[in-house]
């Protein structure tokens, strides 16, 4: 609870599934959306360290980070076959109106 008000304070907003000793909060339906398909975005995002190896490895300078990340994200292109979230517009819709 510490962490979710200091985030709060940030302005960032920290979305889990609710437990049994946690009171119920009201998400947005572009949130829940996000939330059924996290598993795929934390597939992606492991894809991205391990195979196009975007990790933190004690960057020099600024410069040498973003090339870093733009040569993992071009590599992470190549890959025959991605996983998608295949949104259809209906969600885009729904996005654009939160």
């Amino acid at each position: 609870q510490a962490l979710c008000d200091e985030l709060e304070a940030e302005g960032i907003t920290l979305i889990t599934h609710v437990r049994h000793n946690m009171k119920a909060k009201e998400l947005s339906l572009w949130d829940k959306l996000m939330l059924r398909r996290r598993f795929l975005i934390e597939t992606v995002m492991d894809q991205l360290k391990n195979i196009s190896q975007i990790e933190h490895s004690r960057h020099r300078s600024q410069l040498g980070f973003l090339l870093e990340i733009v040569a993992g994200l071009i590599a992470y292109t190549f890959q025959p076959k991605k996983p998608s979230l295949n949104l259809r517009d209906c969600d885009i819709a729904i996005f654009k109106r939160s």
